[in-house]
């Protein structure tokens, strides 16, 4: 069974059919989704937290995309503290820093960035990341910040990886896993295939990043979930390892970094 550890099935994109795309996704052997809060606006955080309060098979995270960075107030700040207090919220995040659309300034994307990282250390809560961009290199800054706000004491997964292979060891070694999505699939795949060859499996998750990043044979269409499976199988061809086998240790992946079975049980 997959664990699609990255997907925005509370954004709008889904309001006319959303059921029926969770309902596709348990179909073809998705058994949990992490429903990310953050990336359309900072209210849309609710979107998952009821999301997941009103499905079994769903958790939600809670945070601030670096886009959404020069939003944040004091009122929101507060907000956020109640949501993350809801049940089944399992993460703090999307957050980092994205240097190459620059929809909030980089200080402003730092300094969020930051209070995020000490948000999750205060709740011992794992961290999802967005990162991208080169100048100056977002990798390194994110890493920095990581590293001085989470003391070493943190865990967290680098979503939708598109970086290089000696970053990605640093990040493992700084208590990151690594998540691959759709484009591990694209014909131009940009030698993500060559990096996720080196990662060992047990660092190693999977998502959709829906409705964005639709894999080879569906670009272009709205993403769902149910395609998970599409980007497994080619990291499964990738390592040279059994399907079910690689489905089976990236979601046991996702399973413990966000602590799933003691989430599930404290409903």
């Amino acid at each position: 069974m997959w664990l699609d550890s990255h997907c925005h099935v509370a954004a709008s994109e889904f309001d006319e059919d959303r059921g029926e795309v969770l309902d596709r996704a348990s179909a073809d052997g998705v058994d949990a989704f992490i429903a990310i809060g953050s990336g359309y606006g900072i209210r849309s955080n609710s979107r998952a937290v009821e999301l997941a309060a009103a499905d079994s098979r769903v958790f939600a995270t809670v945070g601030v995309h670096p886009h959404e960075a020069s939003e944040l107030d004091d009122e929101l700040r507060g907000w956020l503290d109640q949501l993350l207090d809801r049940q089944r919220v399992v993460a703090v995040g999307e957050c980092g820093l994205d240097y190459h659309y620059m929809k909030s300034d980089r200080d402003v994307q730092r300094s969020v960035f930051a209070e995020q990282i000490a948000t999750a250390r205060e709740r011992s809560l794992p961290v999802t990341i967005h990162v991208r961009g080169d100048e100056p290199n977002a990798y390194d800054e994110l890493l920095d910040i990581w590293l001085a706000e989470g003391g070493g004491d943190l865990s967290g997964v680098l979503h939708c990886y598109t970086g290089t292979l000696e970053f990605a060891k640093r990040a493992m070694d700084a208590g990151f896993f690594v998540s691959f999505s759709g484009i591990l699939t694209f014909k131009n795949d940009r030698g993500l295939r060559d990096v996720a060859r080196e990662i060992p499996l047990d660092r190693l998750m999977v998502e959709t990043d829906a409705p964005l990043l639709a894999p080879q044979g569906f670009r272009g269409k709205r993403n769902e979930p149910a395609r998970v499976s599409v980007v497994g199988e080619m990291l499964a061809s990738v390592l040279d390892k059994p399907v079910d086998e690689v489905a089976r240790i990236t979601s046991a992946n996702a399973r413990a970094l966000f602590r799933l079975d003691e989430a599930a049980s404290i409903d």
